[in-house]
This record gives C-alpha cells, structure tokens and sequence, in this order.
C-alpha cells in the first residue's frame, strides 16, 4: 500500500466516525445518513482495491476510469438533491397546513373569547 492509499483509507474511516457521531448526537437522521455511509463504504473499497476502479469502468466502456468515478458521483449527487427537493417541498406543503389550521383554532378561541 503505499502513501495515497492509507490516507484515503484514514480519511474515509474518519469521515464515517464523524458521520456516526452526528446520529449519535441526535443532529443527522437515520435515514439521511444513509447515503454517507453509504458512499463512505465505496470510498473505503475503491481506497483498498485500487484495481476496482479500472475494472468497472473497462467492464461498461468508460474510456478513463476517474471519468465513472466523476459521472457515478454526478449521479449520487443530482439523486440525492431530487430526495432533499421532494423532502423540502413535502415539508412545505405540511407547514402550509399547519399554518392554516393554527389560524382557524386561533379564530375559534377568539370567537369564544368574545363571546
């Protein structure tokens, strides 16, 4: 192994730490830690096996191996944003709710406090 290789590996080992770290702490979900977990584990296998890279990419016709790796975390990237815009837009229609029946249950208690 030489020197790139361990400090990706250290890196990668780290960066899953942290990421545990924060779902202990109660400041990062299950389920959106998930995919950082999720692309830690890739970094880790593709850090220890440097060949991986090479055969993946010669096995679906990609000329330059960094070449998968940049279109493959293009992809996880451009995937993950639409789940945080449907997340977001979820998230707005409920606030919106919320705001509405707040507005109607502070109607009624004025009513009732006038009366």
């Amino acid at each position: 192994m030489n020197r790139i290789q361990i400090f990706a590996i250290i890196g990668s080992l780290g960066f899953l730490a942290y990421v545990m770290w924060q779902i202990k702490k109660g400041k990062l979900r299950e389920e959106y830690a998930f995919i950082w977990i999720l692309s830690t584990f890739v970094l880790i296998v593709l850090s220890v096996w440097r060949n991986a890279l090479e055969i993946l990419a010669h096995a679906l016709g990609v000329f330059a191996p960094p070449n998968l790796l940049f279109a493959g975390a293009l992809f996880a990237v451009l995937i993950y944003l639409l789940h945080l815009s449907l997340t977001v837009s979820k998230l707005q229609a409920q606030n919106k709710t919320l705001a509405q029946e707040l507005a109607l249950l502070k109607q009624k208690i004025d009513r009732n406090n006038k009366a």
